[in-house]
C-alpha cells in the first residue's frame, strides 16, 4: 500500500536521491537544501512525498505566487510507474491549490522528456505552444 504525505525538509536526502536517478528531472542550485527548506516554508502543506513502507517511491514539489500554481519535479521511481501514484500526487497538489483559490497551475517539461509529456497529457494537463518560457538570472546574468 502507497501511503502519502506531506513534504518536509527532514525528506530532503531522500528526495533528492528520487529526483537524481530519474531521467527527465533537471536539477539546480535552487534545489540545495536550503532553498527547498524556504520553499517548503513558503508553502506549506502543497509538496508530497510517496512512500512504499520505507521506501520513497514518489515525490512532488508544488506551490503557488498567490495567483498560479507550480509544480515541480514530480517523480515516480521507475518500478511504482503506472500504479497511480503520480497522478494521485498530481491530483493531491491540484486539490490543495483549489482549496486555496487558485484556479489554474503550470508546469514546466523538457521538450525531449517524451514520457513525461504522455504522462501530462494522459491526466488531462493541456501543452501551450501559445507562450515562450523565458529566464534569467537575478544577478548580472552571467551564470
Amino acid at each position: 500500500m502507497i501511503n502519502i504525505h506531506e513534504m518536509t525538509i527532514q525528506d530532503y536526502d531522500t528526495v533528492i536521491a528520487l529526483w537524481q536517478s530519474v531521467e527527465g528531472v533537471g536539477l539546480s542550485d535552487a534545489d540545495a537544501r536550503e532553498p527547498i527548506a524556504r520553499y517548503l516554508e513558503r508553502n506549506p502543506g502543497l509538496s508530497f512525498t510517496a512512500w512504499d513502507g520505507d521506501n520513497l517511491v514518489g515525490a512532488v514539489l508544488c506551490g503557488h505566487d498567490g495567483r498560479r500554481g507550480y509544480v515541480h519535479h514530480l517523480t515516480v521511481r521507475e518500478s511504482h510507474r503506472r500504479q497511480g501514484i503520480g497522478k494521485a500526487l498530481a491530483e493531491r497538489c491540484l486539490a490543495i491549490l483549489k482549496a486555496e483559490g487558485i484556479d489554474k497551475c503550470h508546469l514546466f517539461v523538457f521538450t525531449s522528456n517524451a514520457n513525461a509529456i504522455a504522462f501530462w497529457k494522459g491526466i488531462g494537463w493541456t501543452q501551450r505552444v501559445d507562450l515562450y518560457v523565458m529566464s534569467r538570472y537575478t544577478g548580472d546574468g552571467s551564470q
